[in-house]
């Protein structure tokens, strides 16, 4: 036994060339905690972050939720019992924090529209600009299917001559053709003629 409580007459104090503990010896304990902690609350955790947050972030929130608590300054020792709520108290809290940096990022991020932006444009050059897309997009929807369905490919999708071959089943050199004609009916639509 290495404690004797017995009252006994030969009981002394610590003596001068007795060895001190270490000023943090209270800690030794807390790392044996925090792993028997994590063990034991890690994977629930992990589930309660999986249903909140984004994947990629998960492991990054619980990481951090256990630096918290191993470094938390605590004057006694955390009660076993009392070790969950507490780290589910810390995991919203941890959430919570988040949330409101990236509202403030969104919110440094913002910027305001401006109609000086668009004031040079009269009115009678914005209903042009929306006359002429207007022209543009029927001159597209009248293409064959096929020279439309190429052209979107190229233009909305980024694909390559080859790729966009590779999947209708022609040549480079075809879809070329079919975007040449496409070109000459939007070309036409925006002058327009017909």
């Amino acid at each position: 036994m290495d404690y004797d409580d017995s009252d006994s007459e030969d009981r002394r104090g610590i003596a001068a060339a007795d060895p001190l503990p270490p000023d943090d010896w209270h800690g030794h304990g807390r790392t044996a905690r925090a792993a028997a902690a994590y063990a034991a609350h890690e994977p629930e955790l992990t589930r309660f972050f999986r249903r909140r947050a984004a994947s990629q972030d998960v492991g990054d929130l619980v990481q951090e939720l256990f630096r918290r608590f191993v470094s938390g300054r605590f004057s006694a020792p955390l009660p076993a019992e009392e070790t969950r709520p507490y780290l589910f108290d810390s995991a919203r809290n941890l959430l919570a924090e988040r949330a409101r940096r990236d509202d403030r990022r969104r919110t440094a991020a913002h910027v305001e529209y401006d109609d000086s932006e668009t004031a040079d444009h009269c009115p009678h050059e914005r209903l042009e600009m929306r006359d002429e897309l207007a022209r543009v997009e029927r001159a597209i929807s009248k293409l064959k299917p096929r020279t439309r369905d190429i052209f979107l490919m190229h233009r909305f999708e980024g694909l390559s001559y080859e790729e966009i071959g590779a999947e209708m089943g022609m040549t480079a050199k075809g879809v070329e053709k079919q975007m040449a004609k496409a070109f000459i009916a939007i070309r036409r639509a925006r002058s327009g003629r017909r």
